[in-house]
């Protein structure tokens, strides 16, 4: 077993008492992992797991009571605090992923939908996670009690990375001076979207590029442009990407902490003959346009290549897991999933790779245990 991983989880409290305890706890955690790298999506089909490779299993873990039942994995993990089970992920991510200066680190909220509790009144949860961009891999994940309440979780998962060097990217719903506040503190950027929550803010750099662009006011000179075209199947997308460091009609400025630019996104579309524009607005700390517009980019990262591969490859969306804890902690396995098989270095599909470690040994073997 990989030592960083062994080492970031052994510090896991068991939520048991000792005389309950005929299974160790990191054999329940490293069984569910392997299991769910394999394709299982709930708790018989990880006994099923279990039973079908125990001979492997005890290659790397003890299992001196041999595998748990299904019921005894559930109760255990939907008993395990999920604030441990994320300083354990966090632990693991910070061993493993490079984290480079410029990196850029996406955070979006999910909902896994049918994670809601109607026996115990509790509604489905609401995740919200880091992306790092860049290298491909989750950074940790916090839960919310509704997507309303985003504004409160992002400074709590912001806190507990390591982010010094980086351009933090959040939707709307992050656009708050706390959180600006928090991101600078971090000695890492910022790119915030702006929309109606501010609505004084937004009004004021529509307002600005409207005008500076279609008049083509001297106030330009504070403007940086750059533009992209992208062509296939079809369609042609041309990004015009603006960047201004003139803050003049802005409220509150001094509200920002590290506010230095006004960003713009037009997107202009041609599909079969017919044209769209899109335009989107920012607030930032950069300086620079090419930064900026690849930050923009790069943002949508977290909604590709995390939220769709839970819903599509690991259908959480469908997942009917809902006791106590385990919602919270069947995702942080999942997103803990998603990155070790992204770490693996073959071309294979995030499927594939799955299909791949429910036939192959050896494959799962250097996806999970490999150093």
């Amino acid at each position: 077993m990989s030592p960083s991983l062994q080492e970031a989880f052994s510090s896991l409290k068991d939520p048991r008492i000792e005389r309950n305890k005929r299974h160790k706890l990191l054999d329940i955690i490293i069984l569910t992992l392997c299991a769910v790298i394999s394709g299982a999506e709930g708790w018989e089909a990880i006994e099923q797991f279990g039973e079908d490779k125990q001979e492997w299993l005890r290659k790397w873990i003890s299992l001196e009571n041999g595998i748990p039942s299904h019921d005894c994995i559930a109760r255990v993990i939907a008993r395990i605090l999920p604030a441990q089970m994320t300083e354990c992920f966090i632990a693991w991510t910070k061993s493993v992923a490079q984290i480079t200066d410029g990196e850029v680190v996406a955070i979006d909220g999910k909902t896994a939908r049918h994670s809601y509790n109607r026996q115990d009144n509790l509604g489905a949860i609401h995740m919200v996670s880091a992306w790092a961009c860049q290298v491909g891999m989750s950074l940790g994940q916090v839960k919310t009690e509704a997507k309303s309440n985003e504004i409160t979780a992002i400074p709590t998962l912001l806190e507990m990375l390591e982010i010094k060097g980086c351009i933090v990217t959040i939707d709307a719903m992050g656009c708050q001076t706390d959180i600006a506040a928090k991101i600078v503190e971090k000695q890492a950027d910022y790119v915030l979207a702006v929309k109606d929550n501010q609505k004084l803010l937004h009004e004021a750099v529509v307002d600005y590029f409207e005008e500076a662009i279609a008049t083509n006011n001297p106030s330009l000179s504070h403007t940086q442009q750059h533009e992209e075209t992208d062509a296939g199947h079809g369609r042609i997308e041309t990004r015009r990407f603006y960047l201004s460091t003139c803050l003049d009609t802005l409220p509150d400025v001094a509200r920002w902490k590290g506010l230095k630019s006004i960003g713009m996104v037009e997107s202009e579309r041609i599909v079969k003959g017919e044209t769209s524009i899109e335009r989107r607005h920012y607030i930032c700390s950069l300086t620079d346009v090419k930064p900026f517009a690849h930050a923009v980019r790069a943002h949508w990262g977290v909604e590709n290549s995390l939220h769709w591969v839970l819903d599509v490859t690991f259908r959480e969306d469908d997942s009917r897991v809902r006791t106590g804890y385990a919602p919270e902690n069947f995702n942080i396995i999942r997103q803990l999933s998603i990155n070790l098989l992204k770490k693996e270095p073959s071309k294979l599909s995030m499927k594939r790779k799955r299909f791949k470690a429910s036939l192959s040994d050896k494959f799962r073997e250097d996806v999970i245990f490999a150093t």
